[in-house]
């Protein structure tokens, strides 16, 4: 009698050691598909940055923020943590991906960033395209020499 309890105990525990295994696989593919996640440890990285909007890839590994005075943001998912960080005017290059719904951006502070960025539609695409095109430009080159004058009022 005695064996059998211990068996039914090891089966439940083997039983149990599975169900707790899927479950934290399944947690690990689910990346920052979590909006609310990013916005909690983007905000724990950044505190005194206000974010307008968030646009997570396909695969969820990545996410990229736009902030409250038309910076931007990057969060990947590093397995253990969150790598999250500001991208600075002017450092970083975007190309289009071939597929068209995806970007090829390099992170000149932060090489181990760089990457290929797969979105759900070629209109996520453009819109975190745009997002870096306004952060592209430092704030200094934005500005015009006090005596410029466009071709529009020149006469």
């Amino acid at each position: 009698m005695g064996i059998i309890v211990w068996c039914v105990l090891f089966a439940i525990v083997i039983f149990f050691a599975f169900v707790v295994t899927r479950m934290a696989a399944q947690n690990k593919e689910d990346g920052l598909h979590d909006t609310g996640l990013a916005i909690i440890e983007f905000g724990r990285a950044f505190p005194n940055e206000a974010i307008r909007q968030l646009q997570a890839t396909e695969n969820g590994q990545a996410i990229f923020v736009r902030l409250h005075d038309n910076k931007a943001g990057f969060m990947r998912n590093m397995s253990r943590h969150f790598a999250c960080h500001l991208i600075k005017p002017g450092r970083v290059r975007v190309v289009s991906s071939q597929t068209g719904r995806g970007l090829v951006i390099d992170f000149l502070d932060a090489p181990h960033h760089n990457g290929d960025f797969e979105f759900a539609s070629a209109k996520e695409s453009a819109e975190v395209a745009l997002w870096l095109l306004g952060n592209y430009i430092a704030g200094p080159d934005k500005d015009l020499p006090f005596d410029y004058i466009s071709a529009a009022n020149k006469h």
